[in-house]
């Protein structure tokens, strides 16, 4: 049985069935936000989820416009009929994908669209009323892009509209002349449209808005989202004769659910977790908590496979080697080895890890040695400058010269080439900020080869890096060793938040402010010469609206040397400029080189680093997209060597100082912090 929908004034009854829908949805919103405030007071253990399933239901308001006399082949009605208007039932279920905290999502709904209206009743030559009733519907597929513009519960979304008919029909009814009172009406002509388009491409535009009826560290978690969508008449022609358009505006409310993601709990062999205390800030919740490891190194051996970019980087205006790049005298040529770079004293060193520095700027002498072992190695010097090939050739001009007077490398065997960008820009068309950092790591030679002595294992390619270098040295405070201060929902219940840690003599630490939801701290930079402390943490938070609140915890803290045989091994996987997807070139390397060090009973960390460039905000997302990417591969590579029993901890830390290894003075410091490390740390 059709439902016909009249939008004149006897119509307000049939506006019922849509509106008890939308009123149901609201009604139970409302009564579910009255238990929000309680849901939220409970204990987090989960963040939001990704993925959200659920339905969406509303009405269509519905305007037709343009104009149609011939109803079908059997019918041309005397006048023409304009303009309708009426209301549709609009039911769909739906999909949803938006991370926590991100502004863009994905949005599908597949579903039942009506497009129902009532035209306005028009006069006949005969000088009677005629009245058309349409019932158009469609199963409708909706993809729509989602876009937070503030991080919040408010989003926009927009997408194509491609419609499938399922119903035609038309109810037509003529009347008779009010002049001729014993006139019989016509009878009601039932029938269907015909030259309807079977499908249509068109477009939505709308707005939504999320309500959350449970808690966000719930694991199941319940939204409901009153939206608007406007539907414009572009390609809303429902048939392929005369001039009939729908311009639709849908009003609705959709209620999903999704399941959220455990928080991992720390290994209770060296974490000690301190009570959680929570603080309800505007409807969030705020968990304050602190992790000390029982034990935390002092230092610890680490034994480095340190890769070598292929990148010569130039100053600004000069097409001379750099000075900060170790440069050796011919006579010093036949004591120079790799694995003694260290009694080398550099030229000049810049940024925290001297000892990677000292390694990079050695690589012309790295270079010119392994070329000497492999006589049948050849390399293309690429000279990218911004002032165009002929500088770039002189700056590769000044490598080949170094490493044919030097290291006696035959010329023959050594290609120059000049460009005005590298092959892997970072400088990119309508770039507008930080312009002077890009153009200084663009401004350089790279070392191509296709000789496989010279390169990284399992790489190929033109911008392949060099064959890694092996360093043994010695590691302060390794990321196992940090206390961890965690604010779960800090980054929606504050505008930021500060520690104030106190010692056993009342002398106070100032640490923050933090935006983030948790902050790792070296519990040496804490205790200072001290072996072990007890600590008094007051969590002092500043809400959005102003509001300063406060929040308590205690924390002992204990230095512990270790065995003097414990040797940490250490990789680094290399990124160019805003990528995360380049870690698939290394995946036979992590597959076949890093996973076989790994020992069942292990505990991996693996860390993703960017440099200052960008915001940060994103440079903490790509970091950890990085190491995400670096997991999946040896999660896989150790499933399949049937290794089992690894503590795998991922951190993902941007640009942060506190655990950058290297400044961000250089372009090479800069090109070196764009990477994920490996720490594996044998079974105690």
């Amino acid at each position: 049985m059709k439902a016909k929908i009249n939008l004149q004034k006897e119509s307000r009854i049939a506006w019922f069935p849509c509106f008890s829908i939308i009123k149901s949805l609201f009604v139970g919103a409302l009564m579910l936000i009255g238990l929000h405030t309680t849901i939220q007071a409970q204990e987090a253990a989960y963040i939001q989820p990704s993925w959200w399933l659920g339905v969406a239901g509303g009405a269509n308001f519905n305007f037709y416009r343009g104009s149609t006399q011939e109803l079908n082949s059997t019918l041309t009605v005397p006048s023409t009929f304009h303009n309708g208007n009426g209301v549709g039932l609009y039911l769909a279920p739906l999909v949803e994908f938006h991370r926590p905290n991100s502004r863009w999502g994905a949005m599908l709904q597949v579903g039942y669209d009506n497009r129902n209206a009532k035209f306005n009743q028009i006069k006949t030559p005969c000088n009677c009323p005629a009245d058309l009733d349409a019932d158009i519907s469609y199963i409708t597929v909706e993809p729509s892009l989602r876009f937070a513009p503030f991080k919040s519960d408010l989003y926009l979304y927009a997408g194509p509209r491609l419609a499938v008919n399922v119903e035609k029909s038309f109810d037509y009814q003529l009347g008779t002349n009010p002049a001729y009172v014993d006139q019989v009406s016509g009878a009601e002509v039932k029938g269907d449209f015909s030259n309807v388009e079977k499908t249509i491409l068109s477009m939505q535009v709308g707005a939504g808005y999320d309500i959350h009826l449970s808690s966000k560290n719930k694991r199941t978690q319940f939204v409901l989202s009153p939206f608007v969508s406007y539907h414009p008449y572009f390609g809303q022609n429902p048939r392929s004769i005369e001039t009939l358009n729908i311009t639709t505006l849908r009003v609705g409310a959709a209620f999903k659910f999704g399941v959220g993601h455990k928080v991992a709990p720390q290994q209770a062999q060296t974490m000690a977790t301190l009570p959680v205390a929570a603080v309800i800030v505007k409807d969030s919740t705020v968990n304050f908590s602190v992790n000390s490891p029982t034990n935390i190194p002092v230092e610890r051996r680490v034994r480095e496979t340190f890769p070598l970019r292929n990148y010569v980087f130039f100053d600004l205006g000069s097409t001379e080697i750099p000075k900060r790049y170790i440069l050796l005298s011919k006579g010093d040529v036949k004591t120079f080895k790799e694995n003694q770079m260290e009694v080398l004293a550099p030229k000049r060193l810049s940024g925290r890890s001297e000892r990677e520095m000292n390694v990079y700027h050695n690589i012309l002498n790295i270079l010119g040695d392994r070329m000497n072992e492999n006589p049948s190695a050849t390399i293309v010097l690429v000279g990218s400058s911004e002032k165009g090939p002929k500088d770039g050739k002189e700056m590769a001009e000044s490598i080949k010269h170094y490493l044919v007077t030097v290291f006696d490398i035959d010329a023959s065997r050594i290609s120059i080439e000049g460009r005005y960008k590298p092959k892997i820009p970072s400088e990119q068309p309508g770039g507008t900020k930080e312009l002077d950092l890009l153009r200084q790591g663009d401004r350089r030679v790279s070392i191509e080869s296709s000789s496989p002595a010279l390169l990284m294992e399992f790489q190929s390619g033109q911008e392949a890096p060099l064959k890694p270098i092996e360093l043994v040295g010695v590691e302060e405070a390794p990321l196992d060793s940090y206390v961890t201060f965690y604010a779960k929902g800090a980054t929606e219940g504050f505008s930021s938040w500060s520690l104030d840690i106190k010692d056993e003599n009342g002398v106070v630490q100032h640490l923050g402010p933090y935006t983030e939801d948790s902050v790792s701290i070296p519990g040496k930079s804490i205790l200072g010469n001290k072996t072990k402390g007890d600590y008094k943490v007051t969590m002092i938070g500043r809400t959005k609206s102003g509001k300063t609140v406060t929040q308590e915890t205690s924390v002992s803290i204990v230095l512990w040397t270790p065995p003097e045989n414990e040797e940490m091994m250490r990789f680094s996987i290399i990124y160019e400029f805003n990528n995360s997807k380049a870690i698939y070139m290394y995946e036979k390397y992590l597959s076949n080189v890093v996973t076989p060090k790994i020992q069942s009973g292990a505990t991996v960390i693996i860390h993703g680093h960017t440099d200052i460039i960008g915001d940060s905000a994103n440079n903490k997302r790509l970091s950890v997209a990085r190491a995400n990417d670096v997991k999946v591969i040896l999660e896989k590579s150790m499933a399949k060597a049937k290794i089992t029993d690894v503590n795998l901890k991922v951190y993902g830390f941007g640009a942060d100082k506190t655990f950058s290894t290297f400044e961000n003075n250089l372009p090479e410091e800069r090109f070196y912090n764009r990477t994920v490390i490996v720490d594996i740390i044998p079974r105690k």
